[in-house]
């Protein structure tokens, strides 16, 4: 995946970390050495390639900061962020974990959407079931596996099969997206929903297959620093990161849909 713009990436940082004050001997300020310490991202499973990349730009831009990723199903982090985890930022894969997090009072101001993912079938390499819509997840023989309800990528994916007016009974229920994922693309069922984003990570691992808008539904990222955050200006740079030009290119590059 191609490299961020180091460039556009430093621009935002300096200026809405709110940490460059400092002023070095000879009156300048250095926004290498105005962040340093550890901070640790709680972030969708589905966020993995993007937010990566944009954590080791801020790495690189600030040279004693350590960005840490715990990369899982929204709720699950949202159970684990509630029962006092320490985490600096949360980005979540839909609105409703997000809430979880607010309204116990840990998130630091306002969550901020900053991406959106739509939903694809995923198959095996070349689609050898000739998979082309949600209504051929219910031939015979077809092996179905989803992420478990209470993912969001696996009540998304429930949502736009009420909407096309499939029933059927997964194989398996996984504890998150790229879970779902990793049983396509080791051949062990012959289908899943996934995000969009999840399909082009996989690459040649993998084909997608369409949903039309009709029976698809759009999820949107939100993101937040957490109030509790051990490493406060280092969870503003990151969120500040995630929602720059660069950042944005990012996650564009990685399959998502931006605001």
């Amino acid at each position: 995946m191609p490299r961020l713009r180091l460039t556009a990436l430093a621009g935002v940082l300096i200026v809405l970390a709110a940490c460059a004050s400092a002023e070095e001997s000879d009156g300048a300020t250095s926004p290498q050495d105005t962040l340093a310490g550890d901070v640790t991202v709680f972030a969708a499973a589905s966020l993995t390639d993007a937010l990566t990349e944009i954590g080791s730009e801020v790495e690189r831009m600030y040279a004693g900061v350590t960005v840490t990723f715990n990369f899982a199903g929204s709720q699950q982090l949202a159970t684990q962020i509630v029962e006092g985890a320490p985490a600096d930022v949360f980005a979540s894969a839909n609105l409703a974990q997000m809430d979880v997090v607010a309204d116990a009072g840990l998130v630091a101001g306002h969550p901020v959407m900053f991406a959106r993912n739509r939903l694809q079938i995923v198959v095996e390499p070349g689609n050898p079931r000739r998979i082309a819509t949600l209504r051929d997840l219910q031939r015979d023989g077809v092996t179905v596996v989803l992420a478990a309800p209470q993912v969001p990528a696996g009540r998304y994916a429930r949502a736009a099969l009420d909407r096309a007016g499939i029933a059927l009974s997964p194989v398996s229920l996984e504890t998150d997206v790229r879970a779902v994922l990793s049983k396509i693309a080791l051949g062990e069922a012959d289908a899943g929903i996934v995000y969009a984003s999840d399909v082009a990570a996989a690459g040649d691992r993998v084909t997608g297959v369409e949903i039309p808008d009709a029976a698809n539904v759009v999820a949107t990222n939100p993101i937040a620093a957490l109030a509790a955050a051990p490493n406060a200006e280092a969870a503003q740079a990151f969120v500040a990161a995630v929602r720059s030009e660069a950042g944005r290119a990012a996650l564009a590059r990685a399959g998502f849909e931006l605001p």
